[in-house]
């Protein structure tokens, strides 16, 4: 106690002293310097010594310290090192043993940092100086973090020491006066002492973290700062590029596009790009990257008013147009923009009132860890996947939402002209990808033999059936018939692959609209859609590709082109563009807008090739054309859709129980209905068994098609990998190869008739597909489902 008091250690810094280090029976205790530094503990005998003789260092990230007595402490490495030590008090002892502590915790996590930097560790790349000022704020996050580690280790200390200091206090209260007070008094004050000592230490330590946070604070707000106004810098320098860019570019049109004679001043001072489109060939295992925007393929520009007032072989339309002024819109436009007779303007009274709501989606947590354990040793085909992914309803009603917007067809049956019509068949396609942009649930695969209804008659005047027709690969076939003279029909398998940071899906076949009047016969197919950010991240859909809308009767042909997403890009997202061309190749109209949002149409005027090359050398097509008007524009979603998986108004009506439908019906499927009602536990227990029931199924049929078969033939099929006791069985055919167009062609594998539906060769496409026979609404009507399967 009479001895001269030592610093106090602070975590992190150097700490020297002298101790009594046992050497060996004849010596004894002998005295040497001691200094603890960055995790290592080194000895001399004097401290002159220390820049030349080290007697020898214990690394303390793997050291064991032992406390003998009030004076004495052990360290020992586990190995070959172990030091005796002796501290000339017992309150000298304590300081040791609290910088011992410290700097052990240190090395620990330092050795630990260090393994792990190993093991992630790169060459340095080009960007030195950016990786230098990573490296400082690492460096400065690992100091923090290293202090934030000295105040915890602090903290027992104190707790430790202050729990000893309490018990005796305890103690001395419990002594009477006598010959043990003196002793007793002795033993609280040493307490105390080291009580204090280690809240020192822990002092020292705050007031280095506070220090050290403020210094860095200050230089990250610093850092901040300057790359805000760098950032700021940055984005007015790319504007002035993108403006001098606008301006050169309604220079050189003025220069090349049009004669001297007809040059409209309008457009060199204006000159508004109101579509641009993109000829980039791309299939579809392409992947697409944000760095790259498309080339254009076309540009628009206003016409000229002198334009209207011509007639000639030049100007695409109807001669009588061409005697109006700018301001009058053509009876062809006025049909385009507006059909007295559609349901925009002719408000039809609902024969039932349709529900606008359905539960709330539950706020459950999906746990991946919860999901894999259970797939341990299983075959991949075997593993339930939860109805979390998904959202409660199947992939037909899903195929049935495309009749969202079903009064664009209404509309284009009343068309006088193919072209016309064209445009309203091509705002339909673009229509059907609306409902899907918040959409990333996944829908419930349908089961085999499972149909959907959709009987709109009353209300809308069409009425749609869809039915599962195969199950490997999965395809549905689509039959929609309205009153107002069209015909809708599809038959849609899906393709998938997963490329690690997002999912493309690929739909298979085609779809047919025909027009009772006009006997137009068209077919188109589907994009691709991709679902980005599966691993990581939140979860978004786009949809990107090129879609040719082809009249088979006239040889007229709309090809629409979707933009992927680019970061970089200065159009909007979710960009569509289009010309419509009639059989010759010769464009008279260009469409353009979102396919999100709203479609729009303009009608060309006069054509001609710029100056400017594409990428692959081809001049591209500049189209004059009137003032753009709307064609379609997307309903906003019901109130509260956030909560209610973003469905739209028709799709919150399609799961609703109907009576009369069939027992296959999609409305009638227990898993979905229960996850629709939030008891999501019960759902994934439903959609297990009837996926099990569903395989036994199968079996069933399979071994029923062998024992029809002849004995040569069943050897075969016994030895192919569909036998069944093949490790391909069932489920796996579908995991091993993914459904492409020639498999898609070549027919299903499953050994299943359709109900409703035949399969034909399509006299247009020359593709086997499901056609609906007929029957189906017939059978409703009379209430006869006995030859329906059982599949639920």
């Amino acid at each position: 106690m009479s001895e001269p008091k030592a610093p106090t250690p602070a975590p992190g810094d150097t700490y020297k002293g002298w101790l009594f280090k046992w050497t060996n029976y004849i010596k004894g205790y002998q005295r040497r310097w001691f200094v603890l530094s960055n995790g290592l503990l080194s000895y001399y005998r004097t401290q002159a010594e220390m820049g030349h003789t080290c007697r020898g260092t214990i690394n303390l990230a793997t050291a064991n310290i032992a406390v003998e007595d009030s004076c004495n402490f052990v360290i020992s490495n586990g190995g070959t090192q172990t030091y005796h030590l002796k501290a000339s008090s017992e309150v000298e002892r304590q300081r040791w043993i609290t910088a011992l502590e410290l700097a052990k915790a240190k090395a620990f996590r330092m050795q630990a940092e260090s393994d792990d930097s190993g093991d992630d560790s790169t060459p340095p790349a080009a960007g030195q100086g950016a990786g230098s000022r990573n490296s400082e704020v690492q460096s400065t996050l690992r100091t923090l973090g290293s202090k934030v580690e000295d105040l915890s280790t602090c903290n027992d200390l104190i707790a430790k020491h202050g729990s000893a200091l309490q018990r005796s206090l305890s103690e001395l209260e419990g002594v009477r006066l006598g010959g043990e007070t003196s002793e007793k008094i002795r033993q609280v004050t040493e307490r105390a002492t080291l009580f204090r000592i280690t809240s020192n230490a822990m002092i020292n330590a705050c007031r280095d973290f506070l220090a050290l946070a403020q210094t860095h604070s200050k230089r990250w707000q610093k850092a901040l700062q300057a790359e805000r106004e760098q950032r700021v810098r940055l984005e007015e320098t790319l504007e002035q590029l993108a403006k001098q860019h606008n301006h050169l570019e309604r220079a050189f049109r003025g220069a090349t596009v049009l004669p001297a004679s007809q040059s409209n001043p309008a457009i060199d001072s204006k000159g508004p790009v109101s579509g641009k489109g993109d000829a980039s060939d791309e299939d579809e295992e392409n992947e697409f990257f944000d760095a790259c925007e498309d080339v254009q393929e076309f540009i628009t520009v206003p016409a000229d008013p002198k334009y209207h007032r011509r007639s000639g072989s030049n100007v695409s339309g109807i001669s009588s147009e061409l005697g109006m002024d700018d301001g009058t819109t053509s009876l062809d436009e006025q049909s385009l923009a507006s059909n007295p007779e559609s349901p925009q303007s002719q408000e039809l009274v609902p024969v039932r009132k349709r529900r606008t709501r359905i539960p709330d989606k539950p706020n459950y947590s999906l746990n991946l860890w919860s999901i894999m354990k259970n797939c341990i040793g299983k075959e991949l085909s075997k593993i339930p996947m939860p109805v979390n992914f998904n959202e409660p309803l199947s992939m037909l009603q899903r195929l049935s939402e495309d009749l969202e917007y079903y009064e664009l067809l209404d509309r284009a049956a009343k068309c006088q002209s193919s072209l016309e019509q064209m445009c309203y068949v091509a705002a339909f396609t673009v229509s059907s990808y609306s409902t899907t942009v918040h959409r990333t649930g996944k829908p419930f695969n349908p089961l085999l033999g499972e149909t959907f209804e959709l009987d709109r008659v009353q209300e809308s005047g069409y009425r749609s059936l869809c039915e599962q027709v195969s199950h490997h690969p999965p395809a549905a076939a689509h039959h929609a018939i309205s009153e107002r003279g069209w015909t809708l029909r599809q038959e849609i398998a899906l393709a998938s692959k997963f490329r690690g940071k997002y999912l493309s899906i690929m739909p298979l076949g085609s779809i047919h609209c025909i027009f009772e009047k006009s006997t137009n016969h068209y077919t188109w197919k589907k994009v691709t859609t991709t679902v980005h950010n599966i691993i990581v991240g939140k979860l978004w859909i786009d949809q990107s590709g090129e879609i040719d809308v082809v009249n088979h009767k006239t040889g007229d042909r709309c090809h629409l082109k979707f933009a992927p997403y680019s970061y970089f890009s200065r159009d909007v997202a979710r960009k569509v563009t289009g010309v419509v061309t009639d059989k010759d190749g010769k464009a008279h109209y260009v469409l353009s807008g979102t396919w999100d949002e709203k479609m729009e149409y303009s009608r060309v005027m006069q054509s001609s090739r710029g100056g400017e090359n594409g990428a692959d050398g081809r001049q591209k097509t500049v189209y004059q054309t009137l003032k753009a008007k709307e064609l379609w524009r997307k309903t906003p979603l019901p109130e509260g859709a956030e909560n209610m998986y973003y469905f739209s108004t028709l799709a919150l009506t399609l799961n609703e129980l109907e009576e009369g439908v069939a027992p296959t019906d999609s409305r009638r499927r227990p898993d979905q209905r229960l996850m629709e009602q939030g008891r999501w536990e019960e759902a994934n227990a439903e959609k297990q068994r009837l996926e099990e029931k569903q395989r036994t199924v199968r079996r069933e049929r399979e071994r029923e098609a062998n024992r029809a078969a002849s004995p040569s033939e069943e050897v075969l099929i016994e030895d192919s990998p569909l036998a069944s006791d093949s490790p391909l069985k069932s489920e796996e055919v579908e995991i091993a190869s993914e459904p492409s167009e020639t498999t898609y062609k070549s027919g299903h594998q499953d050994n299943y008739k359709s109900m409703w539906f035949e399969q034909l060769v399509d006299p247009v496409t020359g593709e086997p597909t499901h056609i609906y026979k007929g029957g189906y609404w017939e059978a409703k009507e009379q209430g006869n489902w006995d030859s329906c399967p059982d599949i639920f």
